[in-house]
């Protein structure tokens, strides 16, 4: 069996940004060869969320609206963790969110329902954040 690692690195120039990450997963199933097995994407921050979705705008913002409805940013007050950092709205997104997807490689594409596409969604960003691609399979 083979194992593959990378890291994907992204710097989100906003606080908050969704970024379709789906040609960088299957470069990454590509450079290691694997032809049937799965991959494992997760995000390496506890501020981000790896998840599988349409690429769409309008679903998009909906995301934004809905995660901004349940862990509003402000008032920063609201949240005890805020203190030393203001991103506690942040982690409760992510954990809303979830944290990665596994998906199956055969013959060496991501096997994907329609419209499923893999996204990185940082909810603090302003600085480098990565992304752990790790593959294992035949």
């Amino acid at each position: 069996m083979k194992s593959y690692r990378k890291e994907l690195w992204f710097h989100v120039p906003q606080r908050r940004g969704l970024v379709n990450i789906t040609r960088q997963v299957q470069q990454a199933v590509d450079e290691s060869g694997v032809k049937e097995g799965l991959v494992l994407v997760n995000a390496m921050n506890i501020t981000a969320s790896v998840f599988i979705n349409d690429d769409e705008s309008g679903l998009h913002h909906d995301f934004e609206v809905w995660l901004e409805g349940l862990a509003p940013e402000k008032p920063y007050s609201r949240y005890r963790h805020n203190g030393f950092e203001d991103n506690a709205d942040a982690h409760l997104k992510r954990t809303i969110m979830g944290r990665e997807s596994v998906v199956a490689i055969t013959e060496g594409k991501l096997d994907f329902g329609t419209w499923e596409q893999i996204f990185y969604y940082e909810f603090d960003g302003k600085r480098d954040k990565h992304v752990l691609v790790k593959i294992i399979g035949e």
